[in-house]
Formats: structure tokens, sequence, C-alpha cells
């Protein structure tokens, strides 16, 4: 008899079948930094992760770089760089890869606006 550890949705897979299944994005009080939320397959072996913020004229605002993560469900703050207003619509974009970049094994986008005063709720 077989008696799986993980549930069968979260037993760990191979690379090919590894994906991004979230992408979230949050604002924190101040404006000036976003709370990026990424989710991606369970896996076997331990991918990268490249994620850019870029403004509405799509000027590079903010990037992280995430090697070899050993966690399926991350967060991290991205600070906004070269930005005096930072009213607007921005982009959040995730690539997962492996070895090379060119093309990531999966990528996902996600757009959001920063108003001009700092919102009342769902804020850091």
């Amino acid at each position: 008899m077989d008696i799986p550890i993980f549930p069968l949705s979260e037993a760990p897979k191979p690379r090919e079948e590894v994906r991004i299944e979230a992408l979230d994005v949050a604002l924190y009080r101040d404006r000036m930094r976003v709370l990026v939320h990424v989710r991606v397959t369970p896996f076997m072996e331990r991918p990268n992760l490249l994620i850019v913020v870029r403004d509405e004229s799509d000027r590079l605002v903010g990037e992280l770089n995430v090697i070899e993560t050993m966690h399926n469900d991350m967060e991290f703050t991205l600070h906004l760089r070269g930005v005096n207003d930072p009213t607007g619509w921005y982009t959040a974009e995730a690539d997962l890869f492996y070895e090379t970049r060119n093309p990531p094994l999966d990528s996902r986008v996600e757009a959001f606006e920063i108003p001009a005063f700092a919102p009342d709720e769902d804020e850091l």
C-alpha cells in the first residue's frame, strides 16, 4: 500500500512541469515599495526567478534575482528606483527558469496601479 507524503496536487514535480501558479502585488503605505508574492509548483529541482517591475513607459524601476529558491511560496519587497512620484500604472513580471532564461520555462505578468494617495484598505 502507498501512503503519500504530500497530497497529489502538492507532490514535487520535475522541472518541465514547474510553473508560476500565482503572482500578486500589494502596495506599501509609502507607495515607493511593493510586496510581490510568487507561488510556483512544488519542485524536485530548485528553479531560478527573475522579477522585474516596469512603469507605464516600460522603464525598469525594480528588479530581483532569486537563485535556486528552496521555497515554492515566496514574498519579496521591491523598492521603486528612480521614481519621484510613483502615481501611475506598472507591471510586475516573473520569469521562471533553470540554466538559461532565454526562453524562460514560464512567465507571468501582473498589472497594478499606484494611486495618487495611499489606499486605506489592503495596504501594508
